[in-house]
């Protein structure tokens, strides 16, 4: 299949994983890649063609899949148009671009109200999904190193300080928006913002709840301040500023960082409680926590809001087995808490990969690389578990969390999430894999380093091979502490915190 780049075979862009000891992630890698593939299409009259489907449904596209999917499409952006898809979001908020109307297919889910055969134009599910543009912007960016790009980003169409500046004007619920399904849920005030289950995208998480159990699959307090939704806001202008700073903007930065600030200063002196030594959801009118322990948590950390004190009491839940850790980790409910269901029950408890994935660059930005290279491992395990003893073999949209398994739906029926859902879950077999359980946690093509937390759990042969950043095409293999290292160009190589110059052609290094 040949996409707007003209590559026919996307095997030979994506890079190549060595892990001797556990050759079985290699298949579980292709395998995402492969159903990843299948995702990419292309639709006359849609803002940005090809773009990247979430594997959901045909008629709607959302916003925090989306982002999500950029963070894997990254390491093969000559064929995946991750960021790319961002375009179908950003014209239609605020390019004042519809997109198109098809014929809803037969298989389309009946929530939708699409009739099968019948037209339908595609919308925007939501448009007060987490606001993580800016996130996904600035990943991307540091793999291409495309200043051009950031400059026409920033100056020209300014559809992330747009975001942003949106966000921050809904001051009352339930506005619509053309070319947008859902009415927003989300509006601000001093201390926060007002959001809902399904806006937030953890759709019938307990947060909120007031009573011993969940009266309801989505209790929605209207009362009740989201810490995510001031987090993510937090991270957007922390990474607008990050994105100013690579362009040597540092006027705008130091703007965007005020921003910033003023949000983490918000989190800190409400959402803080110092005698659970964790962040919780609070009362818009009282300042009262929510204590309902949940992963949406540790944005707080994927925002650099939490201090290392703050950060190192957050860490100790990711293990606790009492709290957000099972036979797999990164629970999206507490096991202790009353509406926890240990077969996942969508955000009852489930294992989602988003979350899992913003928790572990979280853990990254403390220095906590041995803790992400352990809770990773557990969960591409997990996964790979699932895929081969549950059938059909395939990734899951979720999965439960104390059985190889998907996590059942939000219904409380036996029912699994979504098959084939690649989508975001392939976050875990491509980028967790080679960012946290292989180690190549950062790539940077502005100052042209790869940063390798080379684990010691991992035996044999362990590195990677064609990786591309930049306009760097490389491999990465070491053997215990003798590593060979061959490129196209210079770069820097910091093999757990050793700097190695790299020059063109092979070189061999000692770990």
């Amino acid at each position: 299949m040949a996409n707007k780049f003209g590559a026919e075979n996307y095997k030979d862009y994506i890079p190549k994983p060595v892990c001797e000891a556990y050759p079985q992630y290699n298949e579980f890698y292709e395998k995402a890649w492969e159903l990843a593939f299948d995702h990419i299409k292309f639709i006359d009259g849609m803002p940005q063609n090809p773009y990247m489907d979430e594997a959901f449904c045909a008629t709607q596209v959302w916003i925090w899949d989306t982002c999500f999917m950029t963070l894997f499409c990254k390491y093969c952006r000559d064929v995946f148009p991750g960021v790319e898809t961002l375009n179908n979001f950003y014209e239609t908020l605020y390019g004042k671009k519809r997109m198109p109307v098809i014929t809803t297919p037969d298989d389309e889910p009946e929530w939708t109200k699409a009739v099968p055969g019948e037209p339908y134009r595609i919308v925007v599910h939501l448009a007060d999904n987490p606001p993580l543009f800016a996130w996904a912007e600035y990943q991307n960016a540091l793999v291409s190193g495309d200043k051009e790009y950031i400059k026409t980003l920033l100056y020209e169409r300014k559809f992330l300080q747009k975001h942003f500046y949106w966000f921050e004007s809904l001051t009352e619920p339930l506005k619509s928006i053309d070319g947008v399904l859902i009415r927003t849920r989300v509006f601000k005030e001093d201390k926060g913002y007002h959001w809902e289950g399904g806006t937030s995208g953890m759709d019938n998480t307990p947060r909120g709840r007031t009573t011993e159990h969940c009266e309801k699959q989505r209790p929605n307090n209207p009362d009740m301040l989201w810490l995510d939704a001031i987090c993510q806001q937090a991270l957007s202008a922390k990474m607008i500023a990050e994105l100013f700073k690579l362009i040597d903007d540092t006027d705008n930065e130091k703007l965007w960082l005020e921003r910033y600030n003023e949000k983490k200063d918000i989190v800190n002196k409400y959402y803080w409680d110092d005698e659970d030594k964790f962040y919780y959801d609070i009362d818009c009118k009282t300042e009262a926590f929510y204590k309902i322990m949940t992963i949406a948590s540790y944005w707080a950390m994927t925002a650099e809001i939490a201090s290392k004190e703050q950060a190192d009491e957050m860490v100790k839940q990711l293990f606790n087995d009492k709290t957000l850790h099972a036979k797999a980790p990164f629970l999206s409910l507490s096991r202790s808490d009353n509406d926890y269901k240990t077969v996942g029950q969508y955000w009852r408890g489930g294992v989602w990969l988003p979350t899992a994935y913003a928790t572990v660059k979280g853990l990254e930005n403390y220095g906590k690389f041995k803790e992400a290279h352990t809770l990773a491992t557990e969960l591409l395990n997990h996964m790979y578990k699932t895929y081969s003893e549950f059938e059909p073999h395939t990734i899951w949209e979720a999965y439960s969390p104390e059985e190889y398994k998907p996590a059942t739906n939000e219904t409380g029926r036996p029912e699994y999430s979504r098959p084939d859902f690649c989508g975001w879950s392939a976050l875990g077999p491509i980028s967790m894999y080679i960012e946290q359980v292989l180690g190549f946690y950062s790539i940077d093509a502005f100052t042209n380093t790869v940063k390798w937390q080379k684990p010691d759990d991992i035996k044999g042969e362990i590195g990677i091979k064609n990786l591309r950043f930049g306009n760097i095409i490389t491999d990465i293999v070491a053997n215990g502490n003798d590593c060979t290292v061959t490129s196209n160009g210079e770069y820097t190589l910091a093999v757990n915190g050793v700097e190695h110059k790299i020059t063109a052609g092979e070189n061999r290094i000692t770990v």
